[in-house]
């Protein structure tokens, strides 16, 4: 009954929180007016509107109006997007005794404009999204990938890669680092899943649902996590309304893929029920069979999942409040292991439940800004069926974070800033033939300022995170030694510098120093995992895991041309990972023994993307990635295994990749093609296999028009036209299956 407890303790302080945080008397004025077409002077409907720092979001209507409220005096950096216009980004003055009325206008394009721009901004996180994202997915981009998982919606960026194992259980990889050194959000909040800890753990959050897709690197990562040397995933629903709207608006979806015999549909409403009262409704569901292969159909792929939720805001001058419901419920399949451990695969059942509050007030004061809390409580349980009946291992977690950030005003030569304080309550309990039944707090406060010197802009973060792990029965194994409680205390720091040359071109370094305490599952496991084949040892003595990270980058945005490279650096004193010992489990000999180490490790490599417009319906566009990642060998290592040299490759790191694509957009029709290139990967951990070279061929086409006053917009998309068989070095069943062959994909959005 804890998980109940904690529900309506997070539901309680929701509605109280409100009354309990004094704001000072301010004046606000509602922003009003309208966006035109440059061309033909005609109304633009349906333009997506984001006032970032105050996270304020709008839709215009069919004539072309739109409506932000609680806008206080100030400069604003407002955002505009429309699927076939060119995005903009305008910094407007607010006067509250003389407020004007705004007109835009918008310049049609066929193209999808998209801009990646990874700086390492240290814009906080504020509401739903991650201000100065490095990399925002949206509109006719979004589409485009639009997959049955996030991390295949992302696959096509610059240096990511998927970790997968099936259709459903698969994470994004971003320049070789996964996992936890990954942080995935929701609207600013993380999701509470497992999906870090093994393959088969699949993300609660279904791609469909997004408005935009956002990655954070740098000092921005720091308002959320001292781990994520990674990176920051936030997919941006809008769940809880930040202001008024006038007029019920929303969008419905409906996806076919053959590849599965896959379906999925979602429908999304905002609405307005009071004078000041905001509400939002999703709903989707996905339904997939065992997918196919050039080799034959992989059984035991199946999908089937559904996502509900509610929001609903309470907006007056001083800001909003607000309160959102969310449930995930998904099944899916994880193929058989013809070899032993499961010959006829494991099927995963999963709930995700998730109530959450988030309150901003605006402020008149002498040093803050704007201050925001947020509340939030997720109960998630697992199963893993091993047969109908047989339930091998089972994962339940209760969790509980809240936060207060306040965004203040200038200190000393710093311009902006933002500090805040963060916690966590984990209650964790994994039941197999061993069991890890242990309680996780946490702990941070942290701080980031940004400054500018004319052309150079500087931001810089601190973080300082305490982390305890309890395990409920404190005890010594004789298989992993002594089994107690641990505390991880430790800073993480982050620092950005670009200067701007003019002309569109800009170069800068970011620097990183990163804290991971271990999870639970590296301290205590101890038992089978059949759906990843493995018997996982834990490591109670493990130290935290500390990495440095360095990043060089240059770019350039012009009329025609767009440029953005990249070469990074991230070594680590303690890199912690899954160590095959290539020997069977003495428990349960079908399984292959993994225990958790720590090593010292390097990561270095390079990425970049660049875009060409031939004409202005013509672009070519191109993107590269790749990594190499090795790891220290001692002596005694050495003896045992062989290995020449000091160093060993690091297991999962994926091949050089790179991709060419063209689209030739005639009006509201975009056409193009992909061709896609992965290396051979001959750089292998202990007991990897070798995956060889590929080269795949995708085709694309999109179009959008009005009708009855609505937006319409369909997109599809040929995956592998070619069906050519190939493997996923990231994938953990690459050694039994290749990944899926030709698949016609057809998405239809209609927007209101």
């Amino acid at each position: 009954m804890r998980h109940l407890f904690l529900l309506k303790a997070t539901l309680l302080v929701a509605l109280l929180l409100p009354a309990a945080v004094w704001a000072s008397a301010i004046k606000v004025v509602s922003l009003n007016g309208r966006i035109l077409d440059a061309e033909t002077g005609e109304p633009v409907a349906y333009v997506y509107l984001h006032l970032e720092e105050l996270n304020r979001t709008a839709t215009s209507d069919r004539e072309g109006r739109f409506h932000i409220s609680n806008v206080p005096q100030g400069s604003f950096t407002l955002y505009l997007h429309r699927i076939g216009y060119t995005d903009q980004k305008r910094t407007i003055m607010v006067d509250v005794e003389e407020p004007d009325k705004l007109e835009f206008t918008m310049h049609a394009t066929a193209l999808t404009g998209r801009a990646i721009e990874v700086i390492g901004r240290a814009d906080e996180l504020r509401g739903s999204h991650l201000e100065d994202a490095s990399i925002t997915v949206i509109g006719m981009e979004l589409r485009k990938n639009l997959g049955s998982t996030l991390s295949e919606t992302l696959a096509s960026q610059p240096g990511f890669a998927q970790r997968a194992m099936g259709a459903a259980p698969s994470r994004p990889v971003i320049r070789g680092l996964g996992d936890s050194r990954v942080l995935i959000l929701q609207d600013g909040e993380r999701t509470g899943d497992v999906s870090f800890t093994t393959a088969d753990h699949a993300v609660t959050i279904d791609p469909i649902t997004a408005n935009e897709i956002e990655v954070a690197r740098g000092p921005a990562a720091l308002a959320y996590g001292s781990n994520a040397i990674g990176g920051v995933i936030n997919v941006v629903s809008d769940l809880i309304p930040t202001s008024r709207r006038s007029s019920v608006t929303g969008d419905v979806s409906l996806m076919g893929s053959t590849v599965n015999t896959g379906l999925s549909g979602s429908g999304n409403v905002k609405m307005p029920v009071a004078s000041d009262l905001m509400l939002n409704l999703d709903l989707n569901g996905r339904f997939g069979e065992d997918y196919r292969t050039p080799s034959g159909r992989i059984d035991n792929t199946f999908i089937r999942s559904t996502n509900s939720a509610a929001g609903l805001s309470y907006i007056r001058p001083w800001g909003y409040t607000g309160l959102a419901l969310t449930s995930f419920l998904s099944r899916y399949g994880i193929p058989p292991d013809p070899g032993g451990g499961h010959p006829d695969g494991v099927e995963i059942e999963m709930a995700r439940l998730q109530a959450e509050s988030r309150t901003e007030f605006v402020y008149d004061g002498r040093f803050f800004e704007s201050v925001e809390a947020r509340l939030s409580y997720r109960y998630y349980h697992h199963k893993e069926f091993e047969a109908p009946e047989i339930i091998g291992t089972e994962y339940t977690a209760h969790t509980a974070n809240t936060s207060l950030t306040g965004r203040h005003k200038g200190i000393g030569f710093f311009e902006e800033g933002t500090i805040g304080v963060w916690g966590e309550f984990q209650d964790y309990l994994v039941l197999d033939r061993g069991t890890l039944d242990a309680i996780g707090v946490s702990g941070a406060v942290f701080a980031i300022q940004s400054a500018r010197f004319g052309p150079w802009k500087v931001d810089a973060g601190l973080r300082l995170d305490v982390h305890h792990a309890r395990p409920k029965r404190e005890r010594t194994s004789a298989v992993i030694g002594e089994i107690r409680r641990r505390t991880f205390t430790g800073l993480a720091s982050s620092a950005s510098v670009a200067y701007d040359f003019g002309r569109g071109w800009q170069a800068g370094s970011t620097f990183i120093h990163s804290f991971r305490a271990p999870t639970m599952d590296e301290l205590y496991s101890l038992g089978p995992h059949l759906a990843v084949y493995s018997f996982e040892v834990g490591n109670p003595g493990l130290n935290p895991e500390r990495g440095i990270g360095t990043e060089l980058f240059l770019s350039h945005r012009g009329n025609r041309t767009r440029f953005k490279g990249s070469l990074y650096r991230n070594a680590f004193s303690n890199y912690i990972y899954p160590r095959s010992t290539g020997r069977p489990s003495v428990t349960d000999p079908t399984l292959t023994e993994y225990r958790f180490e720590g090593v010292e490790a390097l990561m270095y490599g390079f990425e970049g993307s660049a875009e060409l417009r031939l004409r202005h319906n013509i672009s070519l566009d191109g993107i590269v990635s790749y990594t190499y990642g090795q790891r220290n060998v001692d002596d005694d290592e050495a003896d045992i295994t062989g290995f020449d040299g000091d160093t060993a490759p690091l297991p999962m790191i994926p091949p050089l990749a790179f991709s060419f694509g063209a689209t030739w957009a005639p009006g509201s029709l975009s056409i193009g093609s992909r061709v896609r290139h992965a290396s051979a990967q001959d750089r292998l951990g202990e007991f990897e296999t070798r995956t060889g070279a590929y080269t795949i061929l995708d085709l694309h086409a999109q179009y959008r028009f009005m009708h009855a006053g609505l937006l319409h917009t369909i997109s599809l998309r040929v995956d592998n036209l070619l069906d050519e068989e190939h493997f996923n070095h990231l994938s953990r069943i690459k050694e039994l299956f290749p990944e899926p062959g030709r698949s016609f994909n057809l998405l239809y959005r209609l927007y209101f």
